[in-house]
């Protein structure tokens, strides 16, 4: 654990991180949609690519819950490609459609923004590239200040596109007078005290999924489970494993994998992981998911703010950061599956995107997906 890799010291750095980030963005947050704009909304469309796209996932509720605005998450492609016309520019620069992505320079977020602005959407890009092609395609833009790190399958990255879309969404209703101007404070405020009590767990979270990335390096498959917010994190994780280790990974909700995952074989291969906040209104379906995964016999932890004492089951619990407003949760939860990946890649000595060798040479400058053919429809 002493020369910890750059995912690691990625996950390690976010207490910092969410303080900085959190000064630098709140102010501009307020600013980015004006009155009149905010008013305006009548349905809202969230959309992105691969990590952007889980901090959608992430969000979706809070939008609906802070702005009580009917919002989707599309993928970036069906937006583009395959999204009813008829439901954009339905009423004057709407829906608000907000697309997420760091670099900017991802061709199909670029698309649909370009798709859904030629039929009557409103664009907001989050990006930290204000000349890229989706800062270029937006009406308006939420710049994005990260400061340089040691790459690493995005961690930080994707901490920041959760808060900045929470922070939007806290001020969308704020405006909309869905609750006080205290109220909307003391839910920023809460995002703060997210980092101050994942400094606090972080010690300990690191020596607890050490040891079951020991146990865990030489799993076939990783499982993993969510719900609601929780989902996102499960998505999230499914990602992770892809990048960092190459590894058979897969995500599904607390009811469907008693429909599906429950029947595969080879349980002591799978590393099953269970995203299950206490507030989530999920709850007893997630106590019942966590009692069969268990007596499964699968190799199994559980990501939660509580423990033992709330689910029932005797298995491995990761105490993550408990808010107050369970919008939050998603700005922290996902830090032990990002150590755990972490931990492996150096136990099997695998590379980051395979480090774009071999086979996967042609991944190398992400040309896949930066220099795809545009089709504007």
């Amino acid at each position: 654990m002493n020369n910890e890799n750059a995912l690691v010291r990625q996950v390690l750095s976010l207490p910092e991180l969410i303080e900085q980030q959190f000064n630098d963005m709140e102010q501009r947050s307020r600013t980015v949609l004006s009155t009149p704009e905010i008013f305006n909304i009548q349905k809202i469309v969230l959309t992105g690519c691969g990590d952007s796209y889980a901090a959608a996932l992430a969000t979706k509720h809070a939008f609906e819950m802070l702005t009580h605005i009917p919002t989707e998450v599309v993928t970036a492609i069906e937006l583009s490609r395959l999204y009813s016309r008829d439901q954009l520019g339905f009423r004057p620069n709407n829906p608000l459609v907000i697309a997420v992505s760091n670099s900017g320079g991802v061709t199909r977020v670029g698309e649909a923004i370009q798709a859904a602005r030629k039929h009557g959407a409103f664009a907001l890009g989050i990006t930290g590239k204000r000349d890229s092609l989706l800062g270029k395609s937006v009406d308006k833009i939420m710049d994005l200040h990260i400061p340089p790190f040691d790459p690493a399958p995005g961690t930080r990255s994707y901490m920041v596109s959760v808060m900045s879309l929470l922070l939007i969404a806290i001020r969308i209703g704020e405006v909309r007078s869905c609750y006080t101007m205290d109220e909307a404070m003391d839910m920023r405020y809460d995002m703060l005290e997210q980092g101050k009590e994942l400094a606090k767990l972080l010690p300990d979270m690191k020596k607890q999924v050490y040891q079951i990335a020991e146990q865990w390096k030489d799993m076939e498959a990783y499982d993993f489970i969510g719900t609601g917010f929780d989902y996102a994190t499960a998505w999230f994780g499914k990602a992770k494993i892809y990048e960092a280790l190459g590894k058979y990974a897969m995500d599904n909700n607390s009811e469907e994998w008693l429909h599906m995952n429950f029947f595969m074989r080879n349980v002591d291969k799978i590393g099953t992981i269970i995203v299950a906040n206490t507030t989530n209104p999920a709850m007893s379906r997630n106590k019942e998911l966590i009692k069969f995964a268990h007596d499964l016999t699968r190799p199994l932890i559980v990501i939660t703010d509580g423990g033992k004492e709330d689910f029932g089951t005797d298995t491995t619990y990761i105490k993550v950061p408990k808010s107050k407003y369970a919008i939050n949760m998603p700005l922290t939860q996902y830090a032990p599956i990002c150590l755990l990946a972490g931990y492996i890649m150096d136990m099997i000595g695998e590379v980051d995107g395979r480090g774009c060798e071999g086979v996967w040479h042609i991944a190398d400058g992400a040309k896949c997906i930066r220099e795809s053919e545009m089709v504007v429809l």
